[in-house]
């Protein structure tokens, strides 16, 4: 089957301090999250001048990406789009039916399972689908990547570094935190493969091996919901202080939950995790996140290649191949369904 071009799905971020309400007002609309919690992250944003660098990350993953098709000898534009930002996929779809795209591949920027991190970008790609109408491009989602070999391989080496200067350091892995219920429901127990937490640990596991490390943990960072909601625990900034009880001198942290260096890494790990770190007279250091790495421009064409010349998929776990979509039509029943809400 021929494809015509490459949308780049992802989350989206300000640009700007006078982005940063409306942007979050985006994010949680429907979510009933109070307005103090929400002055509350602007506050992180501000930290940095209104700007989220998700944005730039992304551009610059889609330069790499694009030279790395160019090398390989592929024809492919690659559009950018988001989900609560500009540009907004709605619009990027639309003016990829005006240049003439008829069918293109979709790379969400999460490697992971779940309702946000896999479904609701199936719920992407059918609202823009809808906003075009019939002249909408087929819209094919790649499939997720949390145990292929280059993801890993990247980690594996990023964590060695943030080890190289830190002697007898503790591993731990965080991911952004999910309401226990959304994580139940990414799966029935017969496929629980599909389930966010289990691939999460999965993905530790598997960079925990490459780069030589016998003893780590897998803990939670970024939740938002309300205290009467269970979110997956314990938190960073808790484990350390648990680790320093335990007489730990240092840790490495490594956000293998993540691609991109997004906001929740800089503010959540690179500020309150080293900070509690600094107070506890602990060494901290964090590993780098793949998509600045050349690797990862190679592992998305090779996710393109997989449908484009039926390249073999790479896989190091034994969990199920998941995420890969037509349409909005999922790739298995029961995969990644949306938590319901607690009756109020």
């Amino acid at each position: 089957m021929s494809y015509d071009a490459v949308l780049w799905l992802s989350f989206g971020g300000p640009e700007g301090p006078d982005e940063v309400m409306p942007f979050l007002e985006n994010v949680t609309r429907g979510r009933g999250v109070p307005p103090e919690r929400l002055a509350e992250v602007a506050e992180h944003y501000q930290h940095f001048g209104g700007v989220s660098p998700i944005n730039r990350l992304n551009r610059e993953a889609i330069g790499a990406v694009e030279k790395e098709l160019a090398a390989q000898g592929l024809e492919l534009p690659v559009y950018f789009g988001n989900r609560n930002w500009r540009p907004m996929v709605e619009d990027t779809v639309a003016r990829m039916a005006a240049d003439g795209v008829r069918r293109a591949l979709v790379f969400p920027t999460s490697a992971y399972g779940g309702y946000s991190a896999c479904r609701q970008y199936d719920e992407d790609i059918e609202r823009a689908r809808a906003a075009v109408g019939e002249n909408a491009p087929e819209l094919v989602k790649l499939r997720q990547f949390f145990d292929h070999p280059l993801f890993v391989s990247s980690f594996a080496d990023a964590v060695r570094a943030a080890h190289s200067g830190l002697e007898g350091a503790r591993t731990v892995f965080t991911a952004h935190s999910v309401p226990v219920s959304a994580d139940a429901a990414a799966g029935p127990p017969s496929e629980g493969g599909y389930r966010y937490s289990r691939q999460i640990a999965e993905a530790a596991r598997l960079v925990a091996l490459e780069a030589g490390v016998p003893e780590y943990d897998v803990v939670w960072q970024s939740r938002s919901g309300p205290p009467r909601i269970p979110w997956l625990e314990p938190d960073i900034v808790d484990h350390i202080d648990v680790l320093h009880e335990r007489g730990e001198r240092a840790v490495v942290v490594c956000p293998v939950g993540f691609v991109s260096d997004h906001l929740e890494v800089i503010w959540d790990l690179d500020n309150e995790a080293a900070e509690r770190a600094a107070e506890l007279g602990m060494g901290f250091a964090r590993a780098a996140t793949p998509n600045s790495d050349p690797r990862f421009a190679e592992l998305v064409v090779e996710l393109v290649r997989e449908h484009v010349s039926g390249a073999p998929a790479r896989k190091l776990s034994e969990f199920p191949a998941a995420g890969c979509t037509v349409n909005g039509a999922v790739c298995a029943p029961g995969c990644c369904e949306p938590a319901r809400r607690p009756a109020r």
